[in-house]
C-alpha cells in the first residue's frame, strides 16, 4: 500500500517539527486542506515558508482564510456582496505572494493531478478553492476573475470537466469543505453547528462532481476535506470519518492540529492508505 498524509485546517499550526516528520516519513504524497492562516494574511505567508521546506510531493487547496483580508472574510460571513467584491480586489495578489514562497507545493483548485506510485495510479481532483460551505457561493468575484466561474452550477460543471481530464479510473477528491448529503445534524461531518436549526453545510457542486464520477464508471477512493472543525460549537465532537459503499469520507479539521497531550505537543493528521483493492484511514497523533 502507499500512504498519503492528509493535513487538515492548519490555522498557523504547522512547524519545523512537522517538516522533519513528513520528510522522513513513508508518505508518498501530502495533501493540505487549506486555511493556513487564522485571520491575518501574514500568518499564511509564514506557514507557506515552512511548507516550502517539504521534500515530498504536496498539494494545497486554499481555504476561506487564505490570502483573505479580514474585512473580506467578515463580508463573506455576512454574505454582503458589495463589501465582498470591494475587498476581493487584492486576493489574487495575496495568493501570488503565497505561491511565491511555498516552494514546490502545488497550489490547486479546479484542477486534476495524476499520480502513480509503485503501480498504484490515481488522480486527485481538487475542488472549489475558498469554499465556506452552505448554499452561498462564497468569494464569487475572485472565482469569476480567476477561474471564470460565476455560480454554483458553473462550478459543478468545471469540476465535472476535471473528472473527465483524469488519466486514471481511480479518483481522490480534495476540497476545503466537504460535499452535501452526509447529514443535517450539527455533529455530522459537514453539518452546521452555528445555527440552532443545524442543517447540511456541505458543498452541492462537490457532491455533483462525485456523483458524476461514479456515473462515468470511475472508482472514487476517498473524499478529503475539512473546514467544519471537529469540536462542535456548543459542545460535542463531529463525526470525522465515514465509509459509504467503497468511498471513504474524511473530515480532517482537528483544530488546533497541534495541541498538548500527556505534557507535550502532539501533531494531528490523517493517513490514507491505498492498495490495489483496499483503502484504509488512520488518525495519526505524532509527539515530538
Amino acid at each position: 500500500m502507499i500512504h498519503i498524509a492528509v493535513i487538515g485546517d492548519v490555522h498557523s499550526k504547522f512547524d519545523l517539527q512537522d517538516v522533519a516528520y513528513f520528510n522522513q516519513s513513508d508518505d508518498a504524497l501530502l495533501l493540505f486542506l487549506g486555511d493556513l492562516a487564522k485571520y491575518r494574511h501574514r500568518e499564511g505567508i509564514e506557514v507557506a515558508k515552512i511548507m516550502a521546506r517539504l521534500t515530498k510531493p504536496a498539494l494545497y487547496i486554499p481555504g476561506n482564510h487564505d490570502g483573505v483580508h479580514a474585512l473580506q472574510l467578515l463580508a463573506e460571513v455576512k454574505q454582503n456582496k458589495f463589501w465582498s467584491n470591494t475587498f476581493s480586489s487584492g486576493l489574487q495578489r495575496r495568493m501570488r505572494q503565497i505561491q511565491n514562497v511555498i516552494g514546490n507545493v502545488t497550489v490547486c483548485g479546479y484542477s486534476t493531478h495524476s499520480f502513480d506510485f509503485d503501480g498504484i495510479a490515481f488522480d486527485v481532483i481538487a475542488g472549489r478553492p475558498f469554499a465556506m460551505g452552505g448554499s452561498h457561493f462564497s468569494y464569487a468575484a475572485h472565482l469569476q476573475r480567476t477561474y471564470g466561474i460565476d455560480s454554483m452550477v458553473a462550478s459543478a460543471q468545471r469540476l465535472k470537466q476535471c473528472v473527465d481530464a483524469a488519466q486514471s479510473d481511480q479518483l481522490v477528491f480534495l476540497a476545503h469543505n466537504g460535499p452535501t448529503g452526509l447529514g443535517t445534524a450539527n455533529t455530522d461531518m459537514w453539518g452546521c453547528d452555528f445555527r440552532p436549526e443545524a442543517g447540511d453545510f456541505g458543498d452541492w457542486d462537490l457532491q455533483q462532481a462525485i456523483e458524476y464520477a461514479q456515473q462515468q464508471g470511475k472508482r472514487v477512493l476517498a473524499v478529503l476535506a475539512g473546514h467544519m472543525h471537529h469540536q462542535v460549537k456548543g459542545g460535542g465532537l463531529r463525526e470525522w470519518q465515514r465509509k459509504i459503499g467503497e468511498v471513504v469520507f474524511v473530515n480532517a479539521a482537528r483544530v488546533p492540529r497541534i495541541f498538548e497531550l500527556d505534557g507535550g505537543p502532539c501533531h494531528h493528521h490523517v493517513r490514507l492508505s491505498v492498495g490495489k483493492t483496499a483503502v484504509t484511514i488512520q488518525e495519526m497523533l505524532v509527539s515530538n
